[in-house]
C-alpha cells in the first residue's frame, strides 16, 4: 500500500527563506513526516538541518541544461521545463525523505508511563484477563472495539464452536480496548479477593465470600492502569465506565452445527459515583461485578481460570498492540503458536478494510524490532495458504508469570 505524499515547498520559495524560517520550516516538515510514517518525533540537530538545507538547494535535473534553453514559450520548451520541474520534485522528495527516515526513530510500541508511576510500581497489583466460561475465552476474541474512540456499531465473530456478538449502547456505543483497562481492574480485584478467601478458609477461619461489588476510588483504578492523574484522565474514566456498563457480549455455543446455549453477558453489571471532589471529578466509584464473572472466578473449586498479563500490556500504545498481545498470551502461552493474518483479522473485530489492517499489521510488526512487545517476538512468515504472525514467548521472560493457584494455562 502506497503512502501519502507530504507536500514540500518549492526549491524557489525556500530559498526566500532566512536561516531561522528555513530551520523552522524543516523542523515542522520533521514532525509530519514523523506523524504520517509511523515514527517517533524528534527535534532535528545542528547537522541534519544543515544536510536538509544543502538538499533543497542540489541542482538535480542540471543534466537538463534548462538554463540553455532560450526563454521563449514553444511548447517543446514548456514540455522540457516541466520535465526538469518533474524530475527534480521527484529527486527532491525522495531525497528529503531518506533524511527524516535516517534522522527519525520507529515509532516505539510502548508510551512512556506517568511520572509517579516509578514510585508506584509496588502499588500495581497482578494483572488477570477474563475468566473462561464454555469453551468460550475472551482471549481469542476482542470483546471491544480497537479504536481509542468509541464507535457505535455491533461487532460478530463466527468461530468453529461458536457464534459471538459484541454490542454498545445506542448513545455511548462500544466499549474500547483502553476501557477494558477497568475490567481487568476488576477481575484483578475479584482474584486477589478469592485468594485472600481461599487463604484464611485453609487456616481453618470461615471467612465471609468476596462481595459482588467493590469501591475503587478513581485514583486507584487511574494507577492501576497506569495512567496519569490530569483532569481529562478522570473525565476518560467516567465516560469509559458508561460504555463498559452498556456493552453486552452475547454467546451462542455450538455443539454439531446446533446452538446448544445463549448466554448474555454485560462487561460490567453497573456503577455509580460514590463521591466527587470539589473540582466535580469522580472519586468513590462502585462497581457492580456481573454473575458470569463473579461465578467462574469465585465458585470454581480448585484453580481460578485466569491468565496473568506483563504489567506493561497498560503502555502498550495500539490497540491493535494489545490485541495482539492478549492473543500471543492465551495461544502462545510460554511456547510458541500461529495465526494468519487473515484470522487474526477476523478475531480482532477490525472495521478497516482487510488491506489497510494488513498494513498495519506488518508495520506494527516492523515496530517491534527495533522496541520489543512485552513477554513475545513476533514476525510474519509466507505460509502454504498466505501470510502467518508468529509469536513466540522470549527465554528471557518466560519465568515472569509463573503458574500459580490463579494462573492456569
Amino acid at each position: 500500500m502506497k503512502r501519502s505524499k507530504f507536500n514540500l515547498m518549492p526549491r524557489e520559495e525556500f530559498a526566500s527563506l532566512s536561516l531561522h524560517e528555513k530551520n523552522a520550516y524543516l523542523q515542522d516538515l520533521s514532525k509530519r513526516f514523523a506523524a504520517l510514517h509511523g515514527r517517533d518525533q524528534c527535534e532535528l540537530d545542528k547537522d541534519a538541518l544543515s544536510r536538509l538545507r544543502r538538499y533543497y538547494s542540489r541542482r538535480v535535473w542540471a543534466d537538463l541544461k534548462l538554463d540553455q534553453i532560450e526563454d521563449d514559450d514553444s511548447p517543446i520548451t514548456r514540455a522540457i521545463r516541466n520535465l526538469g520541474e518533474a524530475i527534480r520534485n521527484e529527486s527532491l522528495q525522495a531525497d528529503i525523505a531518506a533524511v527524516l527516515m535516517q534522522e527519525s526513530k520507529p515509532k516505539r510500541i510502548l508510551r512512556s508511563a506517568p511520572p509517579e508511576d516509578a514510585q508506584l510500581t509496588f502499588f500495581v497489583p497482578t494483572v488477570y484477563d477474563a475468566p473462561i466460561k464454555d469453551d468460550v475465552n475472551l482471549m481469542d476474541v476482542a470483546p471491544f472495539s480497537l479504536s481509542k474512540r468509541s464507535n457505535a456499531g455491533i461487532i460478530r465473530y463466527e468461530l468453529k464452536d461458536s457464534l459471538i456478538t459484541i454490542e454498545g449502547g445506542a448513545e455511548t456505543g462500544l466499549a474500547t480496548v483502553f476501557d477494558y483497562d477497568i475490567f481487568l481492574n476488576m477481575v484483578s480485584h475479584l482474584a486477589d479477593e478469592v485468594t485472600r478467601y481461599r487463604r484464611e478458609e485453609a487456616k481453618g477461619l470461615r471467612p465471609s465470600l468476596p462481595p459482588k461489588t467493590y469501591r475503587p476510588s478513581a485514583s486507584h483504578v487511574l494507577k492501576f492502569c497506569r495512567r496519569s492523574d490530569g483532569g481529562k484522565s478522570y473525565e476518560d474514566l467516567e465516560a469509559a465506565l458508561d460504555r463498559l456498563a452498556n456493552t453486552t457480549i452475547k454467546v451462542v455455543n455450538l455443539s454439531n452445527g446446533r446452538r446448544r446455549q445463549v448466554d448474555s453477558r454485560p462487561l460490567i453489571g453497573g456503577y455509580s459515583v460514590v463521591s466527587r471532589t470539589n473540582a466535580n471529578r469522580i472519586d468513590m466509584i462502585e462497581i457492580t461485578i456481573p454473575d458470569w464473572v463473579y461465578t467462574s472466578v469465585v465458585r470454581n473449586e480448585k484453580t481460578i481460570p485466569l491468565l496473568t498479563l506483563h504489567e506493561d500490556y497498560f503502555l502498550i500504545s495500539s490497540g491493535l498492540g494489545r490485541f495482539i498481545y492478549r492473543l500471543a498470551r492465551k495461544a502462545a502461552g510460554k511456547g510458541e503458536a500461529t495465526y494468519s493474518v487473515r484470522e487474526i483479522y477476523k478475531r480482532s473485530g477490525s472495521t478497516q478494510e482487510y488491506r489497510k489492517f494488513a498494513y498495519d499489521l506488518k508495520e506494527f510488526i516492523t515496530r517491534t524490532q527495533a522496541f520489543p512487545m512485552p513477554d513475545y517476538d513476533l514476525a510474519l512468515q509466507e505460509g502454504k495458504d498466505g501470510t502467518v504472525l508468529v509469536m513466540k514467548r522470549r527465554e528471557e521472560t518466560a519465568a515472569h508469570n509463573v503458574p500459580t493457584l490463579i494462573d492456569s494455562e
